[in-house]
């Protein structure tokens, strides 16, 4: 009897046990599923672009906007697409290819692209939009995030730089479509230059001239070897793909050149000294994680500046560079950097 009573109490015993740990289990697949519930609750939003004309392998800013555009892919954030443009009259087209695709993001890239990415904002209102390298100011759209970059601000460093190291005393810039926006970097550049002078204490000369165009590699190369020839030992290009041209001449004329939007050292390692970085690729990040995140800013405009570290320059590769850059002018360059930063150097944005 006793063996009976303890054989029943551990049966009763067992059933107990089992009946704990299925509870148990079930808990632990709860909280499974709650997990996998959250994690395909995380927006993974469509995000499309449509270059100007230098398309994605500019070795500009339509390749810096593609980076960005990677990046976010990379982390999970989106699904991404786009679009090249040869010709000004492919944007209309490509904007409404990129729509019909079912972004719930479309990046045009360039201030050519404003009027025709306006429109198709303001006839597809629930179709979300950010333009690169433009603003609308108080008439943005509620669908649409501008966002403008301080390019005076870091071509004036290169202007220092290029003020400082000539050796000729005649630098040059080539620009490539003679607009408001290239002019900004002329302005900036020129003023750097003037900076240079009272600082060294020499006159230095601007040589300036526009391409037309900023896909035309050839043009560029053949403004910059006139420039070398004029006696400029160095030139700073604002031109996209012309700047191809531009950093060609240079390596054949074995003068200095500076490069534009990204680093493009890697193009002539031996004679590029600097390039100024304009960071589209972090404002196609922010704005494509606002929207992922349900926080896009709509009808606002979103500026890149030094002050914010939207812009910078990034010095050449120096083990191979033929020219020294010192220290002291590094350390200048960082002074500089927060004197107009903080306000108290204001670079102008239009040519004097």
């Amino acid at each position: 009897m006793k063996f009976k009573k303890s054989l029943a109490a551990l049966l009763v015993g067992a059933m107990i046990l089992t009946g704990c740990s299925g509870k148990k289990d079930a808990t632990k697949d709860k909280k499974s599923e709650t997990k996998t519930e959250e994690k395909s609750d995380k927006k993974v939003i469509k995000y499309g672009m449509v270059t100007d004309v230098g398309g994605v392998n500019d070795q500009s800013f339509n390749q810096s906007a593609y980076e960005g555009l990677k990046e976010l892919e990379k982390e999970g954030v989106a699904k991404i697409s786009y679009v090249e443009s040869t010709q000004q009259s492919d944007y209309k087209t490509n904007i409404e290819t990129s729509l019909d695709a079912g972004n719930d993001l479309i990046a045009c890239i360039g201030f050519a692209l404003a009027n025709d990415m306006l429109a198709s904002a303001k006839a597809n209102p629930d179709q979300k939009y950010v333009i690169i390298d433009s603003s609308y100011g108080d008439k943005t759209p509620k669908n649409v995030v501008g966002t403008i970059f301080a390019d005076h601000e870091n071509s004036f460093l290169i202007g220092y730089l290029a003020g400082t190291l000539t050796k000729s005393n005649k630098v040059g810039f080539i620009g490539g479509a003679d607009s408001p926006l290239i002019k900004k970097f002329e302005a900036g550049f020129r003023e750097g230059v003037k900076f240079a002078e009272k600082d060294t204490n020499k006159k230095v000369e601007v040589l300036s001239q526009y391409a037309d165009s900023f896909t035309d590699a050839t043009k560029g190369k053949a403004i910059a070897n006139s420039m070398y020839s004029a006696g400029a030992d160095m030139i700073f290009h604002a031109a996209g793909g012309v700047g191809t041209g531009v950093i060609e001449s240079a390596k054949e004329n074995k003068k200095f050149v500076f490069g534009v939007d990204r680093d493009q050292s890697y193009l002539a390692p031996e004679y590029l000294i600097a390039s100024t970085i304009k960071k589209v690729n972090v404002a196609i990040k922010t704005v494509g994680e606002e929207l992922a995140s349900g926080k896009f800013q709509g009808g606002s405009t979103i500026e890149f500046s030094l002050k914010t570290n939207g812009v910078d320059i990034a010095y050449g590769k120096e083990d191979k560079l033929k020219l020294k850059i010192s220290d002291k002018l590094k350390e200048k360059i960082e002074e500089l950097k927060k004197e107009i930063a903080s306000g108290k150097i204001v670079v102008p944005t239009e040519v004097k």
